[in-house]
């Protein structure tokens, strides 16, 4: 365990990525508990406004991202200059990602049910960007031994197929399984291989003249969504806050 820390966690070039990571982590749940606190009424906490305008965190966020991104570039990374960058990257990027779904829906969603997404996107990134600081590489890459490296047509058409498996599984609606196949191997041979969601690219394009097969899609998503959405939900309320409840709609009123 401590030769793999040592190589992997504690490698100079991957110690800018490790502070990312940290200040991305620990901004977003010091924005989530601030925001929360807020929208309880305690603490010493209130939204930022100016001339009547309320200033949303993603705005210092891309301020932070943009600062520490060409920062980074302008730097040594192995220096002080490159994890300084590297914080400020990570602070920004988790006041950006935390308000995702504002910015997807260019609306004001953050404590609604579409403000999940913030929540989703923030989790996915930190495991993806774990997953890289664990030693892993996109499509499959660290799994080639040094003759397969040296041998440019296996490791050509490993990337070629990997990326082929995480293009279905996309296409197919598994957006999930398609992005941690990239990092992780034959993870996206699953939703590769899997019957596609409904209303997918793959459904539309493949299923339009296969009734059989469009029932049984949407029997399996559903079954999927009725097992895991509660407890999805569940976490996502844990770390990001419960969503307000939606109105109620009159009959007859829009």
């Amino acid at each position: 365990m401590g030769h793999w820390w040592e190589r992997n966690i504690l490698e100079p070039g991957k110690l800018p990525l490790l502070l990312a990571l940290t200040a991305f982590v620990l901004t977003f749940l010091v924005t989530r508990v601030i925001t929360r606190l807020i929208r309880a009424g305690k603490g010493p906490f209130g939204n930022v406004e100016t001339g009547g305008m309320h200033i949303h965190h993603v705005v210092p966020g891309v301020v932070l991202t943009v600062a520490g991104g060409f920062g980074a570039v302008a730097s040594d990374r192995h220096g002080a200059g490159g994890a300084i960058a590297a914080v400020l990257f990570g602070m920004g990027a988790g006041l950006v990602l935390d308000e995702f779904a504002l910015i997807l829906h260019l609306d004001d969603v953050y404590w609604s049910e579409e403000g999940r997404k913030s929540v989703e996107v923030v989790v996915l990134t930190a495991a993806l960007v774990g997953l890289l600081l664990s030693g892993f590489a996109p499509f499959g890459v660290n799994d080639l031994t040094q003759e397969e490296l040296q041998d440019r047509g296996s490791a050509i058409s490993t990337i070629a197929g990997n990326f082929l498996f995480s293009l279905i599984a996309l296409g197919k609606g598994k957006a999930r399984i398609a992005i941690l196949g990239a990092i992780v191997p034959l993870v996206a041979l699953v939703g590769a291989v899997r019957l596609a969601r409904p209303g997918s690219l793959w459904a539309r394009r493949f299923y339009g003249r296969r009734p059989r097969a469009r029932a049984k899609a949407a029997l399996r998503a559903y079954r999927h969504d009725r097992r895991w959405i509660r407890p999805r939900r569940a976490v996502q309320d844990w770390i990001g806050g419960k969503p307000d409840p939606r109105p109620v709609r009159l009959p007859g009123r829009h």
